[in-house]
């Protein structure tokens, strides 16, 4: 597995390289991975969004303490695609988190393009994505998160409980959530993980 995870950093872009990708992406109305006219789409509104997103994120006083504070060198190893709608609204906030921290790394890799990665950090069997995966200074696994908040989650389990699938309104009222949350459950999340392994690492 520590071969993999070296392997798979040493393919990965940063956040800068990933935007660019995003409006090369764009520009040419193209998307990661398998294409379709729906996935190009998905990947046009996720540039909007992400940048949007760069532009507006606003963390506390309290949550910038809390990463500012962290001392131990990381390494934050995201999975993805251009297309993914939940990964729209979280990575912008993992890098936001990397620019308070002198510490922490953010590094992007295609789901499709590392399956042996995606398969070794699946969701209940799945290649649900995005999925972070949070490295030490020597690249052990300390946490991983994702593909989306327990919140968020909850909220779709309980519209497919109730509709028997997942739809275009589905959706649109998961974006409608999102814009509403603004980061907040993604943000005490993350904050949650890096609480937990620091009481992993006292005891």
């Amino acid at each position: 597995m520590g071969q993999l995870i070296k392997n798979s950093i040493a393919r990965a872009i940063n956040y800068t390289e990933y935007n660019l990708l995003f409006k090369q992406l764009v520009a040419e109305g193209r998307t990661t991975g398998e294409a379709s006219p729906e996935r190009i789409n998905f990947t046009k509104l996720n540039f909007s969004r992400n940048k949007r997103l760069d532009k507006t994120i606003q963390l506390s006083e309290e949550q910038k303490k809390f990463f500012k504070d962290i001392n131990e060198k990381q390494t934050w190893l995201v999975i993805t695609e251009s297309w993914c709608g939940d990964a729209a609204q979280s990575i912008p906030f993992f890098n936001k988190i990397v620019e308070i921290s002198e510490n922490i790394e953010l590094k992007i890799v295609l789901r499709d393009e590392n399956p042996e990665l995606m398969d070794a950090y699946l969701t209940n069997g799945s290649r649900s994505i995005p999925k972070l995966i949070v490295l030490d200074k020597d690249f052990q696994v300390i946490k991983t998160w994702g593909p989306r908040s327990k919140a968020a989650a909850k909220m779709m389990d309980d519209y497919i409980l109730e509709n028997g699938e997942q739809d275009d309104q589905l959706k649109t009222e998961l974006q409608v959530w999102y814009n509403k949350n603004k980061g907040e459950a993604i943000l005490q999340e993350i904050q949650e993980l890096m609480v937990s392994e620091k009481r992993l690492e006292i005891i």
